[in-house]
């Protein structure tokens, strides 16, 4: 059966990535976004590493998304303010030239989206899935639309991945809080491409100066147990504040300094992974992005296997017939997704040290080899290659 009409649910990344994706191979789709355009989510701003740039540079979209973002080779690791751990390399042994973008997640929201409608993709917004059957999806605002192949591109609470399989594992809570914010007027004292990374003693903060002289910064702060998002949404500003500058007080002044000088703190979210999704696919309907397989923010990996999958689904419907194509687009990636979901839970696991763990981490460090991450970074996501069916 040959596609005519691909519906892509979620306009974040995946979603118009994939529309793109699919456009380049000759196949035409229509994303639908439940929120309106400026709903972007939770969130201050995210890392793509070099194999998420590389993804991108298969569909000629990485000038459009450098051009938003601050390009950050490496992490300086810390013990509260000043005892070294040591730097970690975000380029990996890439000779192209790929290398880590940090941006704010609105600007990439915007840079997809902006870029799929100029390229001719039809962008709906107010659509909220509700089922698809028989080649028809239906929106909660009585809309409905057909197509021959449904792209579950909805995140986290995937509505596309519970109508594949109603009995789809919850995802896992990673016991971490996460907020951040954009503070004015204050020196990092960090060169530029350098992000610095402190293990404080009561939290995990990180901060990445900007050319215009912001400094972007996070900070993750450990609790064991799950908070409801609409508790956490009705934390102010100002309370958040306090308690972050307290959380902090024994780690040097600049922490501190960085998030007074941030005008609007953005209020804490859960943080949450799936170790494993079993089903990605059934009936002409296939998940992709955070909804098959989301991983913890430590990875620095979510977005940029989002992109990927894009490249890899949208090849995979090039080359092969669509029910054989969703077969051997699970099969190209289930192993590397899950491979980076569990280093993003260990990763994540270490921000939560407590204070004995602090104690021995210098010691790890040093008695530890250092991790190899150009499986990870080194990735090429290939646009030429043919796409041959999964043994």
């Amino acid at each position: 059966m040959t596609l005519r009409r691909v519906l892509i649910i979620g306009g974040g990344i995946a979603g118009p990535a994939t529309a793109m994706a699919l456009r380049q191979a000759g196949i035409d789709a229509t994303v639908f976004e439940a929120y309106e355009r400026t709903a972007d989510g939770v969130g201050a701003f995210l890392t793509l590493a070099p194999n998420g740039m590389d993804a991108l540079r298969a569909l000629d979209l990485h000038e459009v998304v450098r051009a938003a973002g601050i390009e950050t080779t490496r992490i300086r690791l810390t013990i509260g303010p000043d005892r070294p751990l040591g730097e970690a390399s975000l380029v990996g042994e890439r000779a192209d030239g790929m290398t880590s973008l940090t941006l704010s997640r609105a600007d990439l929201y915007m840079a997809l989206r902006d870029e799929a409608v100029r390229r001719g993709i039809p962008v709906e917004y107010g659509k909220r899935l509700v089922d698809f059957a028989d080649g028809v999806a239906r929106f909660a605002d009585g809309a409905t639309a057909e197509g021959d192949l449904l792209v579950g591109a909805d995140g986290l609470q995937s509505v596309v991945r519970t109508i594949i399989d109603p009995d789809a594992p919850a995802a896992r809570y990673v016991p971490l809080l996460n907020t951040g914010g954009f503070a004015v007027g204050v020196d990092a004292g960090l060169e530029p491409g350098v992000s610095k990374m402190m293990f404080g003693k009561r939290a995990f903060f990180g901060v990445l100066p900007s050319p215009d002289g912001e400094a972007w910064w996070f900070a993750n702060v450990a609790q064991r147990t799950e908070s409801p998002p609409a508790a956490l949404a009705e934390i102010t500003s100002d309370a958040w504040r306090a308690r972050l500058i307290d959380l902090f007080a024994d780690d040097g002044d600049l922490p501190r300094r960085l998030i007074e000088a941030t005008p609007v703190i953005m209020p804490p979210w859960n943080t949450y992974d799936f170790p494993r999704v079993p089903t990605w696919h059934r009936d002409r309907m296939v998940i992709i992005g955070d909804a098959a397989h989301a991983t913890s923010p430590a990875a620095g990996q979510g977005a940029s296997m989002a992109l990927e999958d894009a490249v890899v689904l949208a090849r995979c419907l090039r080359d092969l017939p669509t029910d054989r194509a969703l077969r051997a687009y699970e099969s190209l990636r289930r192993e590397r997704v899950e491979r980076v979901v569990r280093h993003g839970k260990r990763s994540g696991s270490a921000k939560a040290l407590g204070p004995i763990g602090r104690v021995v981490l210098p010691a790890l460090f040093k008695l530890m080899p250092t991790s190899d991450l150009r499986w990870m970074y080194d990735h090429h996501t290939d646009w030429n290659a043919r796409v041959l069916e999964p043994v």
